[in-house]
């Protein structure tokens, strides 16, 4: 697997992470690329971000929402699903185990 897309399964599941940890399961994508770039050190574009979007997106892992120049992503049933290691969504890394 090469490292481009090893990347793109770390972001995804950091996404679905931030949206779990929110009270309404959801946020816009300038907060998530500010997450990802502060708190992981994965600085990519705006757009890159709206491409992993629009994957989960797909996946059923979240919708999104468009909102003048952001876009809102919700999680999903299905994304926290995965988040919680109910199930597995090929192409976003799996979370690890909880800590005893």
């Amino acid at each position: 697997m090469s490292f481009a897309s090893r990347l793109e399964e770390e972001a995804r599941l950091v996404i679905l992470r931030v949206l779990a940890e929110q009270p309404d399961l959801r946020v816009n994508s300038s907060m998530l690329r500010d997450e990802l770039d502060a708190l992981w050190g994965i600085n990519r574009t705006r757009d890159w971000l709206h491409v992993q979007l629009g994957w989960l997106a797909e996946m059923g892992a979240i919708t999104v929402q468009d909102v003048a120049t952001v876009k809102i992503a919700t999680l999903t049933a299905r994304g926290l699903d995965h988040v919680e290691r109910r199930i597995v969504l090929p192409g976003v890394k799996r979370p690890s185990p909880p800590e005893a």
